[in-house]
């Protein structure tokens, strides 16, 4: 898709990023091609964004950095949990895409679960857990097992206790203050996948392709393309992303985390409204990837469903220690020789636990996909 050609009359577009981690990164990464400037509001002063985008070093509620971000075509952002304030500030001056009330709806899971049953989107049983009087009774509710979970902060695992018992539960409610919580059944599924949807705020959708995810520790390890059944199983994701989407008036783009139960049933997980792990393998599968369809979608360029051409899988890079706490690196020069591999590295201090990077690999058919994942497994600890 070429992007439109800027004259004296439509100079070239810009678009503002809250936030400046590698998501926005490689956002900046996919709308420079297109001719569009990008600034990010960001307060660590070594933001990856910096990089490859102007780099505006203030607090997200920083007045002159958001005035600077009011001067762009469009604001969008790369994590969810946006100061509210820094919001409040933009209205009314820049659009900004996803929108103040998608934002507070998906970073709060008791309001997201709510909505997705009101969208006529299926999730696991659950019980909102507010105060200590909600206990009472909550875990029989949703099946006798669950995970007690946050409403808000919590990603990659944390913010979460599984329970099995009223003791657990108390427990697990104890140990996180009072926060306010959803307690969520645990459901029988049968693997995990994942699809993404942009709109335009013209009303234009397209979709990415379904894609299967493996987690390790709670934080995303692997994810493939095609994924499992996607034959059945992403007709049924395209629709519910579509019903999220036009009910919640979506602009910009959003991604549904899905279990696939017994039946081939899907039930919504989580939805974030943003670009997504799992969707890194996007960038080297040929194609639109997931982050020139954020840009486009948020700045309303020509907009087009986005899926790989081959058969594409990714591997997180997440920063692991040895016994004695020291790193332990990945075999970077094995990685390298492996056939179809591509690196995406973060620029990220090496942190126990962090995501560094992830690696992207291609293949002419599924089998050898299959192959050289295995292979490429074996060399990233």
């Amino acid at each position: 898709m070429t992007p439109p050609q800027p004259t004296a009359h439509t100079p070239r577009p810009t678009l503002g990023i809250l936030g400046g981690g590698q998501l926005a990164q490689m956002l900046a990464l996919a709308a420079l091609p297109l001719g569009v400037r990008v600034l990010v509001l960001e307060p660590d002063p070594h933001a990856p964004a910096r990089l490859c985008a102007e780099h505006l070093h203030a607090p997200y509620t920083d007045p002159a950095g958001l005035s600077r971000l009011a001067e762009c075509s469009a604001v969008t952002l790369e994590f969810e949990n946006v100061p509210t304030q820094a919001l409040e500030a933009l209205a009314g001056r820049v659009p900004v895409r996803p929108g103040a009330a998608l934002l507070e709806r998906t970073k709060h899971r008791a309001r997201e679960k709510e909505a997705l049953r009101a969208a006529g989107v299926g999730t696991a049983p659950f019980v909102v857990i507010e105060s200590g009087a909600d206990l009472a009774g909550a875990l029989a509710a949703v099946g006798g097992r669950g995970i007690l979970k946050t409403s808000e902060l919590g990603y990659d695992g944390k913010g979460q206790a599984r329970v099995e018992s009223d003791a657990e539960l108390n427990a697990a409610w104890a140990s996180v203050k009072g926060a306010a919580c959803v307690l969520e059944g645990l459901v029988p599924f049968v693997r995990e996948v994942s699809l993404s949807v942009a709109r335009t705020a013209a009303g234009q959708l397209a979709f990415g392709p379904l894609i299967e995810n493996i987690h390790r520790e709670g934080i995303l390890r692997t994810s493939i393309f095609p994924a499992t059944d996607a034959d059945t199983l992403e007709p049924q994701a395209r629709e519910l992303a579509r019903a999220c989407a036009q009910a919640w008036a979506l602009e910009g783009l959003m991604t549904l985390e899905f279990f696939v139960v017994e039946g081939r049933e899907l039930l919504v997980n989580e939805v974030a409204p943003r670009v997504h792990n799992s969707g890194h393998l996007t960038q080297d599968g040929g194609g639109l990837s997931q982050f020139e369809a954020q840009v486009r979608a948020v700045l309303g360029l020509p907009l087009t469903d986005w899926r790989p051409l081959h058969p594409t899988a990714m591997v997180n890079l997440v920063g692991v220690a040895d016994a004695t706490g020291e790193p332990v690196h990945p075999d970077w020069g094995a990685i390298d020789a492996l056939p179809g591999t591509r690196l995406h590295l973060y620029h990220k201090a090496w942190r126990a636990g962090r995501k560094l990077g992830h690696v992207n690999l291609v293949a002419a058919d599924a089998e050898a996909l299959a192959a050289r994942l295995a292979e490429l497994e074996r060399l990233i600890p």
